[in-house]
């Protein structure tokens, strides 16, 4: 690949240049592409989208924008659209009921997300600083006994506490933390 490939798109992409351009860029393309779109499938279709775009348009594209620029505002704007196609496309084929269901479900989980809010309020200080470090932040026991400069043993009776309290503070809403999850998964 000529050294002055990478910086710009030029109009003399040949097809070995263009190989290269496609084996070098693949991989981090279509782990873009994930970010946005849900499956490797959708990702693969368009990154490879992207590059039959290039190719077709070698001849006419701005020289002045970076290459890798290009490939990855490409890739975004086309993940956009199949996401936005694939919304339509879904919006379309539901029934009514579907999404009435979709919204008492959502309600509920915005109903228990508040509930859960009030429980972890409703911690004491130091309890509720170790249970978000642990289930917000994920830090493992010893980070966290690390960062606040208490005893691990400390941080364990501190969870202990914690979970105790959402539980019994969230027995209530039980059967619905088990309705959501059993829905989701559905």
């Amino acid at each position: 690949m000529a050294k002055g490939m990478e910086k710009s798109i030029t109009s003399t992409l040949d097809r070995a240049s263009f190989e290269a351009l496609f084996r070098k860029y693949f991989p981090a393309l279509m782990t873009f592409a994930l970010k946005y779109v849900p499956d490797e499938d959708s990702a693969r279709e368009v990154v490879h989208n992207v590059f039959i775009n290039l190719w077709e348009k070698k001849d006419s594209l701005d020289t002045s924008v970076p290459l890798k620029s290009y490939l990855f505002r490409s890739v975004h704007n086309r993940s956009l659209n199949v996401l936005r196609d694939h919304k339509k496309f879904a919006d379309e084929e539901m029934p009514d009921i579907i999404h009435e269901e979709n919204i008492q479900s959502h309600m509920e989980a915005m109903e228990l997300e508040d509930k859960i809010k009030e429980a972890i309020d409703s911690l004491p200080d130091k309890c509720r600083e170790v249970f978000e470090l642990s289930r917000f932040e994920g830090l493992k026991n010893s980070e966290i006994a690390e960062r606040l400069d208490i005893s691990i043993k400390t941080v364990e009776n501190q969870m202990t506490k914690a979970l105790k309290i959402m539980r019994e503070k969230l027995i209530h809403y039980l059967s619905l933390v088990v309705w959501l999850l059993w829905n989701g998964i559905n």
